[in-house]
């Protein structure tokens, strides 16, 4: 068997698959983007006041040449109705349209990826506002538990007013026995009346 027959052979298989060749059209092919920023260009280019004032430059000369240029020169003569003047017009409507098409295509497709990415901030901004809600939340309700400085104060003036009793009920050492023990007072713990005065020594806070 030669070779031709066995590649041939192998090619006609059913249990191999068949390879993919390129074809004519794949080759040919343009590049997408490309293709697709030309097409965005002329597309802008076709709506800016300059392409109207030289589109209608360009027709003014046409019929002007055409109508009172010599009969010899003119090359799209009135008697004709200006066919060749009327074929260029819808050539360039018939391949203006699709290219406004692919461009606004081309525009939908950047706009919902812009909208896809906006969905996902906008989400993730959502997502970050309500941890820092429920931090905010936290912190409220552990501050609650804090002791704030007028608790202290009152804690502080009942410690001393407590040390100040203990030491008017305790015997005093340089007095004699027989010397009758002072009757305690009884002071309030209430923060609304005023501090007592320093007792020995020992201030008040």
């Amino acid at each position: 068997m030669s070779e031709r027959e066995a590649r041939r052979a192998r090619v006609n298989a059913l249990d191999q698959p068949r390879e993919h060749r390129p074809g004519l059209l794949d080759r040919f092919r343009p590049n997408p983007d490309a293709f697709g920023k030309w097409t965005e260009g002329f597309a802008r280019f076709m709506g800016t006041p300059q392409f109207l004032f030289w589109m209608t430059v360009l027709v003014a000369l046409w019929l002007g040449w055409n109508t009172l240029a010599p009969r010899e020169l003119q090359f799209d003569s009135r008697a004709l109705n200006f066919t060749l003047l009327t074929l260029m017009l819808s050539l360039q409507a018939s391949y203006a349209a699709p290219l406004l098409l692919l461009a606004q295509n081309r525009q939908d497709d950047r706009d919902r990826v812009t909208q896809e990415e906006d969905r996902r901030r906008a989400q993730q901004n959502l997502a970050d506002t309500e941890y820092l809600t429920r931090e905010i939340a936290s912190l409220r309700i552990a501050l609650r538990e804090v002791a704030t400085r007028d608790f202290v104060r009152s804690e502080l003036r009942t410690v001393l007013e407590d040390l100040l009793e203990a030491q008017e009920e305790a015997p005093d050492a340089d007095e004699p026995a027989a010397h009758p023990r002072k009757s305690p007072r009884r002071r309030s713990r209430s923060l609304d009346r005023p501090a007592a005065p320093e007792t020995r020594g020992i201030p008040r806070v």
